[in-house]
């Protein structure tokens, strides 16, 4: 398990305290969008991780303005940080200069992707560790198998997990990543997640047949590769 912490600097540090005290290994550090320069970003993640004890997940790089790579480099080198997950969206994920300058400079071992939509190419063509999933919440092992899948070259049975995820990430993309996912969850009968908080809203209701729908055909998939491999 491991703890989220921030986004501000004020909660950071009052967490980071309090992290001092217990035997966590690392925090993850949730991305504070504003007003950020990448100098301001560097010396508040140092001071967070001194005062926390352990280095820090850097969660997560939505924008190239967020932190430069020279300083994602110095906070890696530095044991600040012990890994760093990527999230800029692109219109084609192979297309990502920044993202290739970042692997010149950092491990791709230290690297983790985003989501479904481009674990593929994050995976196969950038090398990097893995993903971030929100699918997953649905199909864990289903994500644990394409992630395998991928990471062992056997392309077939990876792109083949890939296109079943596809229907609700596209829903998620089209509506939204949270909303759609939180209902996901109740309508899947996992859990009752519940009203979400304001200050978002629930998903309009004419959606929720879709969601469902998409959602139920994920979950009988899940529970095929949970029949044929019972100790995943």
């Amino acid at each position: 398990m491991i703890p989220a912490i921030g986004p501000d600097y004020g909660k950071m540090l009052d967490q980071a305290r309090i992290l001092a005290q217990t035997r966590y290994r690392t925090a993850m550090v949730l991305q504070f969008g504003g007003f950020t320069t990448s100098e301001g970003v560097e010396a508040g993640l140092t001071r967070i991780a001194d005062t926390a004890g352990m280095p820090l997940t850097l969660y997560v790089i939505k924008s190239e303005n967020y932190v430069d790579v020279d300083a994602l480099a110095r906070l890696i080198d530095r044991g600040t940080l012990i890994a760093v997950e990527y999230a800029i969206v692109r219109a084609n994920p192979a297309d990502d200069p920044y993202l290739r300058r970042l692997l010149r400079h950092v491990p791709a071992a230290r690297v983790s992707g985003m989501g479904e939509r481009p674990a593929l190419v994050h995976l196969c063509e950038f090398g990097l560790a893995a993903w971030t999933t929100g699918s997953g919440c649905i199909a864990p092992r289903m994500v644990m198998a394409l992630l395998q899948a991928a990471k062992s070259g056997d392309r077939e049975t990876a792109q083949r997990l890939y296109d079943a995820f596809q229907p609700l990430e596209t829903l998620r993309d089209d509506i939204s990543l949270i909303r759609v996912l939180h209902d996901a969850v109740t309508l899947s009968k996992l859990a009752d997640m519940g009203p979400i908080l304001p200050l978002l809203s629930s998903t309009p209701p004419e959606h929720h047949a879709k969601i469902e729908h998409a959602t139920r055909a994920l979950l009988a998939l899940e529970h095929e590769i949970a029949q044929s491999n019972p100790n995943p």
